[in-house]
């Protein structure tokens, strides 16, 4: 069940990174630096549940 759930999310995080990335786009709130540093720590595994679970509003 482990190694489902892993492939599962080795799935799903590359979708939301790219959501994640859309997202940032269309953003007028945030500034560039935010941004860049937002979609650059999307990469990271975890940071995508971060950035959902605060709204973007983590910086």
């Amino acid at each position: 069940m482990k190694k489902l759930l892993e492939l599962l999310l080795c799935l799903i995080h590359p979708l939301a990174v790219v959501l994640i990335w859309i997202n940032l786009a269309g953003r007028r709130d945030l500034g560039t630096a935010h941004k860049i540093a937002w979609g650059v720590l999307s990469l990271i595994p975890l940071v995508p549940f971060v950035y959902v679970l605060t709204g973007g509003n983590l910086f």
